[in-house]
């Protein structure tokens, strides 16, 4: 099962990074996430690919017409957060109304429940279990925020599975899809997705895809857009934040002209939960 999806927000949604963490900051930057997204969804239609795609409810609000596209094109529709804050930065109290309202945008446009959900950063950690709890109480039925490894943003370290699992809590069971990863010399890394994508080569990319039963990708239009202002930053986190971007279009459309992937809601369908790990809350006391 590989699956494709792609998280909409625009090029200054950059984590933190307090010059743009306030949502009263965005108003200062021209947007470019009209011409991101259409590039992708032009790459998708060259490919003949269906993805998922994982939108800020602020954006589903201020540009209803994106959404809108995506959802003609044939693709899938799930919440990205509405104000795009890291969940472990966030009161339990917090994310829930941030939630709620992202949930509110997307089903104002695309007029059905909203399911699917990932968190920005893939933030939800070791800290955040009273995520989840929260997740399934509004009706969230698959999240694909996990991420088992260290990160700057989060990640569950040493987090064992690295497939679909289902989450229990309270008699209801949340369908988890993680990142995909890798394992070289006991060390595990993401190569599907953002600048992990954008600076391992082509080669190891794809050779990582075809030898996997299970992949998840996940991109953001600035990946792909070489154009785009840079923010000032460190020169650390500059290279993370634009390494590559140039090459990253060609380099996904080889990828999708090589390999056959699918949306989330279509990559489940057939897949017998049954046999999938079940576990407790206790997996985020992995650390």
């Amino acid at each position: 099962m590989k699956l494709l999806t792609f998280d909409i927000e625009d090029w200054f949604h950059i984590l933190d990074l307090p010059l743009v963490e306030s949502p009263k900051s965005w108003s200062k930057y021209e947007p470019r996430i009209h011409q991101g997204t259409e590039r992708i969804l032009k790459l998708l239609r060259r490919t003949n690919q269906t993805a998922t795609f994982f939108v800020l409810g602020w954006v589903a609000d201020k540009y209803p017409e994106i959404v809108t596209k995506i959802i003609e094109d044939g693709h899938e529709v799930g919440s990205h957060s509405y104000h795009h804050q890291l969940v472990y930065k966030q009161s339990p109290l917090e994310f829930e109304k941030d939630l709620i309202k992202s949930i509110e945008a997307l089903r104002k446009v695309t007029k059905k429940d909203v399911t699917m959900y990932r968190a920005p950063g893939f933030s939800i950690t070791h800290a955040t279990p009273w995520a989840i709890e929260i997740l399934l109480r509004n009706g969230i039925e698959i999240d694909c925020s996990l991420f088992g490894a260290e990160r700057s943003h989060g990640g569950i370290p040493n987090l064992e599975i690295n497939g679909p699992l289902q989450i229990e809590h309270n008699n209801q069971k949340l369908k988890a899809l993680p990142m995909s990863m890798a394992n070289i010399c006991g060390v595990s890394f993401c190569y599907s997705g953002g600048g992990y994508f954008r600076l391992l080569p082509s080669a190891v990319i794809s050779q990582f895809v075809q030898r996997s039963e299970y992949v998840m990708t996940y991109f953001h239009p600035r990946d792909f857009d070489p154009g785009q202002p840079k923010l000032p930053m460190s020169r650390s986190r500059s290279f993370k934040s634009y390494v590559g971007i140039r090459g990253a279009m060609q380099k996904l459309e080889t990828l999708l002209n090589t390999n056959q992937f699918t949306s989330v809601q279509s990559g489940i369908r057939n897949l017998d939960w049954s046999s999938t790990p079940t576990v407790s809350l206790s997996i985020f006391n992995v650390k």
